[in-house]
């Protein structure tokens, strides 16, 4: 076992990768109310809380310490690749950054990003006119932005799974379905029937599969 080159106690990498996710997921959303603001904050929350196990201190390998000394005894816990514990604890072999796990986080990464510009687009136009937003991703689902937050936080559990971050996760979903419904309220106050005829005909989170299909 090397330990030359430390893996964790790097806390200048905890601050650099926070700051570069919750820059680039401001620049889409651009939190203007106190609600967006609460948003926003318990995602920043997750990232920070993230990054922090990731390169600072392993309090998730710190805590289960004496189970994965048992169950993986050749296991270096104060590696950097003993972090990925969805690769240890499905017995992949080799370097977890080129495994299954790793890759598809990218991609539910990617798409959550995607999503999140894709939405904010759309409804950055429509706040302009003071219309409601009915397109792009919003012609599917009522709340887009919320999917792509969710869907960032999920792709970085499949990375890099921690207990805290794993507490947090469900947490933030009821919380972000609060915040749904709260807004919901506020649109049906500001745009009538012409948002419920909306939300009647678009699913709130999960896009139908026909149009015969609802929530």
């Amino acid at each position: 076992m090397n330990h030359d080159m430390p893996a964790y106690g790097l806390w200048f990498l905890v601050f650099l990768n926070s700051a570069i996710f919750v820059m680039f997921a401001f620049s889409f959303f651009k939190p203007k109310t106190a609600r967006d603001w609460r948003t926003f904050g318990s995602f920043a929350a997750f990232i920070v809380a993230l990054f922090a196990e990731m390169y600072g201190f392993p309090l998730t390998i710190y805590l289960l310490s004496g189970w994965l000394q048992t169950q993986y005894p050749d296991l270096d816990l104060l590696s950097h690749n003993a972090g990925h514990l969805w690769s240890t604890m499905f017995g992949g072999t080799g370097n977890p950054h080129f495994g299954v796990m790793h890759i598809l986080s990218y991609l539910v990464i990617g798409a959550g990003f995607y999503l999140l510009s894709s939405a904010w687009h759309v409804l950055y136009f429509a706040q302009r006119a003071n219309r409601l937003a009915v397109t792009g991703p919003y012609a599917r689902v009522r709340h887009p932005q919320y999917i792509a937050f969710v869907l960032i936080m999920f792709g970085f559990l499949l990375q890099w799974p921690t207990l805290l971050t794993l507490f947090m996760f469900p947490v933030l979903l009821v919380m972000y379905k609060r915040l749904a419904v709260s807004e919901e309220s506020d649109m049906v106050s500001h745009f009538g029937a012409e948002y419920e005829a909306y939300a009647k005909r678009t699913p709130r989170f999960f896009p139908a599969m026909s149009d015969s299909m609802s929530e």
